[in-house]
């Protein structure tokens, strides 16, 4: 088989596209390439629907915190609290054991026991948590001369929040929030070794490396190929929130903007 028939039956493979069976022998580094690339489709569906969710019950989060009523604040602390201090992997099968009892008595719940609807609500609330926090300490550091001259001119309310509290907030949260974003994909390995199963040998990345790694015994070629396929992942998300930043601090001087730069870390 040539490598643009292993890409016809296997590129979609993931998503159920293509040969029903996955390859038993003879595992060539191009069906490797492929079926783990194939897998980094669920990677970036879960990634960026929770990623994109969570961003605003993250800022609802922030504000709730950040709230003089003690019902909201007190709620907004512990829903914090919860989904940043359990491992995310508890919460993966947590939840699929809550939706799986739950579906016994409401057939509405059905859709929740799926990777596709269950683990991205869990990835939902999880980077709504973290990413709440983050704006949270952000708006706290709001500079009170902008907000007092907002007051000057008038600004009130909801008008105030969203042309000044707002968007500095996000100005100071955006590089911590950034790493937020390269740490949701990542955790996106997990989804299908937590509790949601795997229907019809339809996974992520890392179930495909991990099915060549058993099937060949040498896990050096399919996991470095994985950690290629996220190293690209991570500069595509560096390089487009950078996009972001530089669109947030395009009124400060050149000198002043917070500039985003990709510095790996020999040591640690």
């Amino acid at each position: 088989m040539s490598c643009w028939e292993t890409i016809a039956d296997y590129g979609l493979r993931s998503i159920g596209v293509g040969e029903r069976l996955l390859p038993r022998s003879d595992f060539t580094l191009c069906q490797q390439v492929v079926l783990i690339g194939s897998g980094m489709i669920w990677n970036v569906y879960f990634g960026a629907l929770a990623l994109a969710s969570g961003f605003f019950l993250a800022t609802a989060l922030a504000m709730g915190k950040a709230a003089r009523s003690w019902p909201i604040r007190k709620l907004s602390e512990w829903v914090i609290f919860v989904f940043r201090g359990s491992p995310l992997f508890i919460q993966f099968f947590f939840a699929y054991f809550l939706f799986l009892s739950l579906k016994n008595v409401v057939p509405f719940f059905t859709p929740l026991t799926s990777a596709w609807a269950g683990a991205l609500v869990v990835l939902f609330l999880n980077t709504a948590a973290y990413s709440g926090e983050i704006f949270y300490g952000a708006l706290l550091s709001v500079p009170k001369g902008e907000t007092e001259a907002a007051d000057a001119y008038g600004f009130s309310g909801w008008k105030k929040f969203r042309k000044i509290t707002w968007p500095t907030m996000l100005r100071l949260a955006w590089p911590a929030y950034t790493n937020e974003a390269i740490f949701l994909f990542h955790a996106t390995t997990l989804v299908f070794f937590s509790g949601f199963p795997a229907q019809g040998q339809q996974g992520d990345a890392l179930y495909y490396a991990s099915y060549f790694a058993d099937k060949t015994f040498n896990p050096f070629v399919p996991y470095p190929i994985l950690a290629t396929y996220f190293i690209i992942l991570t500069l595509l998300i560096v390089g487009l929130f950078g996009l972001v930043n530089r669109r947030l601090n395009r009124h400060l001087p050149q000198d002043q903007r917070r500039r985003m730069k990709l510095r790996p870390n020999l040591l640690r």
